[in-house]
């Protein structure tokens, strides 16, 4: 990234070409399939069932901190103040988020798909999580089920890109500062809860003509009968994680 920023398109060729592009473009095409397989699913719930989705959501992104703690060493009060921190600086910063973005550029596209990708190297972090938290998942779940190609495009280029061009960088900080950086990672996820909590607007809402665009970083308690769904889906998204991560290390 830094060569491109400098201008040496050479460099930046060379090392795009070292990059493993017959893994990556099969797994971008993958990962094209199943969420055309789902977006409409996922995108009729969105509008129709916020709060659930926010509690599903919320789950398993819970049980996915929980299960990240795992991964790494805990040395002492300077991790816990990591991720402490991390933790509140992203609670804090998503609540400066005026909602879910409704309609975005190529370039807005182009860079989530560049950072949903980078959860593929990120232990316990996945891509629809950081797409969730840039308020960008409805709208990309809009470009499958709207079938606009040429947007479609543009994000899996980015991904392939970011990908190509961050992977390194990452690698390197999770070999040399693995328990530093796992520990903001954590902070970061616990963090994101503030979007994914279900009430009362769940992870945001766009209306299904994008007339009313609704935040979801709002705080709320539920009212008399809001509790339910939300909360058994939270559960069923923890138990899911959980079951997935005892069967991996088995």
């Amino acid at each position: 990234a830094g060569r491109l920023l400098r201008g040496d398109w050479r460099e930046a060729g060379r090392r795009l070409a070292t990059v493993d592009w017959w893994l990556i473009v099969p797994l971008l095409v993958g990962i094209l399939g199943t969420i055309l397989l789902l977006a409409s699913v996922i995108e009729t719930q969105l509008e129709e069932r916020p709060e659930t989705m926010a509690g599903l959501f919320c789950g398993l992104v819970l049980a996915s901190a929980v299960s990240a703690c795992r991964l790494f060493e805990w040395r002492g009060a300077v991790q816990i103040g990591l991720m402490a921190a991390a933790a509140l600086a992203t609670f804090g910063l998503l609540g400066l988020q005026s909602g879910p973005v409704a309609d975005p550029s190529l370039l807005v596209l182009a860079a989530a798909g560049a950072i949903a990708i980078c959860a593929m190297i990120l232990p316990g972090i996945s891509g629809a999580f950081l797409l969730l938290m840039l308020g960008m998942y409805g709208a990309v779940i809009n470009v499958v089920t709207d079938l606009r190609y040429l947007e479609a495009i543009v994000f899996l280029a980015g991904a392939a890109v970011g990908l190509g061009l961050f992977s390194t960088v990452l690698g390197r900080l999770l070999d040399q500062a693995r328990n530093p950086v796992m520990a903001v990672l954590v902070g970061l996820m616990f963090g994101s809860l503030r979007v994914l909590w279900p009430w009362p607007n769940g992870v945001g809402v766009i209306s299904r003509h994008e007339h009313e665009v609704v935040s979801g970083t709002g705080l709320a308690w539920p009212g008399t009968g809001e509790w339910a769904g939300p909360t058994a889906a939270a559960v069923v998204g923890f138990a899911v994680v959980l079951l997935i991560t005892r069967l991996a290390q088995d």
